[in-house]
């Protein structure tokens, strides 16, 4: 793969990455919790069903290589957040809310599995 190549796939993630870290920032400070990580479950979410949206419309050529890249590794995988999952769950088993970390941690994944599935279902039937 050529250098330059290389560079604007890397700039097209970053520039994605960018806006997405952004976006995941402002969720964050919008939707607050305090027994519940409700905006680390929304972006993840909400992440998971745009990127089954993305994934269809990169396997139908709807969007280009280059657009998925942006889209879907930049500014999906940086609004997304498994390590604030990751975090967000310690902190709640360390606060004795065990429970509330079981639930965080199913509903997790379970349904962004399945909105990823809704995405790329809804994707197919009105892109393709």
């Amino acid at each position: 793969m050529p250098a330059q190549f290389m560079l604007q796939q890397i700039g097209l993630v970053a520039l994605g990455g960018a806006i997405g870290a952004g976006l995941r920032y402002i969720i964050g400070n919008w939707i607050s919790y305090e027994t519940f990580p409700i905006a680390t479950i929304t972006v993840n979410l909400v992440g998971s069903f745009l990127l089954g949206i993305i994934a269809l419309s990169t396997s139908q050529n709807i969007i280009s290589s280059e657009l998925a890249l942006f889209l879907g590794t930049g500014m999906i995988g940086a609004f997304t957040t498994m390590s604030a999952f990751s975090m967000d769950t310690i902190e709640l088993l360390q606060n004795g809310n065990t429970s509330n970390a079981a639930i965080y941690v199913m509903l997790t994944f379970s349904l962004c599995p399945i909105l990823a599935w809704s995405g790329w279902l809804l994707g197919d039937k009105f892109l393709v």
